[in-house]
């Protein structure tokens, strides 16, 4: 009976305990591996067959890097790698195959394994695929594997409550949803939020962003091909629609589709009906598709950048995600959140920001939303030198008030400035945003009115005594003509 084996578990106790498992029927290509990643601290849990790792995964929780052999009694690598990315698509699959065996291990590719590794490898380049694998996909790998593992949205303000409460009347509906956001503001998450509560939730999450895959690839991505359709294509894949099957299919940034895939889709959704590249027998779609884009979707309809069939199809019910800036008074709490998590990932104590830098943060506009106070966080946890976090230990390019307002309107900038003065000089905030605010009025009137204080207090509706007495308070030198003088 194979036992599971445990390497460089490490000193502090933080690094995951199964995140990579080799699978061969080979016990001597087991040893090297574990011997090779535990000396990098990588523990590694071992099977001797794909069926062992298949039964493992069912009971507990998947890995983060999965090493098969390809050619094993039982169940083969390639069919591990068809159920592996069935259920957890994000999860890499490194598949390891002898020369004699090349075939087979490009058609694992082709059918998304992570890479090949041939036998007899090298194992310093073992090593080092394995570890690309875990860098590239840390982040994501434990929100794809398993819906229970996709971390609930966070926010308490008006905003998000009401992107709550749709989520809540959506429980119950397998309607087609459009998610309207910017970029960065979570809008996968309340995809997976959306599924997570509704009656497809234990069927598969698949989610694809069609601006990141060039167009040459998306068609095939999508809705898969057949052995022969193109060259490379050595074995038939399935593609995100099939993956999906009986689940939901997150379809990101819709509106960047080519016009092609555009019709494909459309008739995906018509029909229920799609057929694979090179394919000629039509595949059923059990399938409820949730859209995203960060693009006003009717102004590209107008421009004819998008089908206006389709549009329609995808508009049955429209949940807009609030930006950063419209939701500021979530901030403390994803700073905290952010902060405790990049501490969990780096082996630390969380770090604190403290009050000032707290108001500061919630001034800010982040253009990237919540991925950029994620980042920010991350940066802090690692950059900032002490455990409580001030102004000053933020980066330069936030604290630079005239770049970080260049494009904002007055209004966004009082707010600014307002939320930093009351961070930084409470007690002062009136007086002195007051008088700022009438020395810049009253000199742009003067200054339109040629120094002529009567004109420029009738431009600015105050009396004349008034625009004097104020001058002399703010000590503004305005020229004098005669009119001036005499009052």
């Amino acid at each position: 009976m194979n036992q599971a084996k445990t390497a460089g578990s490490g000193s502090d106790g933080n690094i995951p305990i199964n995140p990579v498992w080799i699978i061969d029927d080979d016990r001597s290509i087991r040893w090297v591996l574990e011997k090779a990643l535990g000396r990098e601290n990588i523990p590694v849990r071992s099977f001797s067959s794909a069926d062992e790792a298949l039964a493992a995964m069912t009971n507990g929780t998947p890995p983060e890097v999965l090493v098969s052999d390809i050619r094993m009694p039982g169940s083969s690598g390639l069919d591990l790698l068809k159920n592996v990315r069935d259920r957890f698509p994000d999860l890499p699959v490194i598949i390891m195959t002898a020369y004699s065996d090349l075939d087979s291990a490009v058609a694992a590719f082709q059918g998304g394994a992570f890479e090949y590794l041939p036998k007899p490898f090298d194992v310093d380049q073992a090593v080092e695929l394995v570890q690309r694998a875990i860098a590239q996909t840390k982040h994501q790998v434990g929100a794809a594997m398993e819906a229970g593992t996709v971390p609930e949205i966070l926010g308490q303000g008006v905003a998000m409550q009401e992107v709550f409460r749709a989520i809540g009347r959506l429980s119950t509906s397998q309607a087609t949803v459009l998610i309207n956001g910017e970029s960065g503001s979570g809008k996968e998450l309340v995809a997976h939020a959306l599924h997570r509560h509704s009656p497809r939730r234990d069927q598969p999450f698949i989610a694809i962003n069609t601006a990141a895959i060039p167009r040459d690839l998306l068609e095939s991505e999508l809705f898969g091909h057949e052995r022969g359709a193109f060259t490379g294509a050595t074995a038939q894949r399935r593609g995100r629609f099939e993956q999906a099957d009986g689940g939901t299919l997150f379809l990101d940034e819709i509106g960047d589709m080519p016009a092609e895939l555009q019709t494909r889709l459309l008739r995906v959704l018509s029909d229920g009906h799609f057929y694979r590249v090179g394919g000629h027998q039509p595949v059923k779609a059990n399938v409820r598709v949730i859209a995203a884009t960060h693009q006003n979707l009717e102004d590209r309809v107008r421009d004819g950048l998008f089908r206006e069939d389709l549009f329609h199809r995808l508009n049955v019910i429209r949940l807009r995600l609030p930006p950063l800036r419209e939701r500021s008074d979530d901030i403390p709490l994803l700073a905290r959140h952010f902060m405790q998590q990049s501490a969990q990932e780096l082996g630390g104590e969380p770090k604190r920001l403290t009050d000032a830098a707290m108001k500061y943060l919630q001034g800010l506009e982040f253009p990237g939303n919540v991925r950029q106070l994620e980042n920010l966080c991350h940066w802090l946890t690692v950059m900032a030198p002490g455990q409580s976090v001030d102004i000053a230990d933020l980066p330069g390019e936030l604290r630079d008030e005239s770049r970080r307002n260049e494009s904002c309107d007055w209004q966004t900038n009082l707010a600014a400035e307002t939320d930093r003065m009351l961070a930084t000089a409470p007690g002062q905030v009136f007086d002195t945003l007051t008088r700022s605010f009438e020395a810049v009025l009253i000199q742009r009137a003067l200054h339109s009115t040629g120094g002529r204080r009567i004109e420029a207090a009738q431009l600015l509706g105050i009396g004349r005594n008034t625009i004097t007495r104020k001058i002399q308070e703010l000590k503004l030198d305005a020229t004098k003509d005669a009119e001036s003088a005499i009052g």
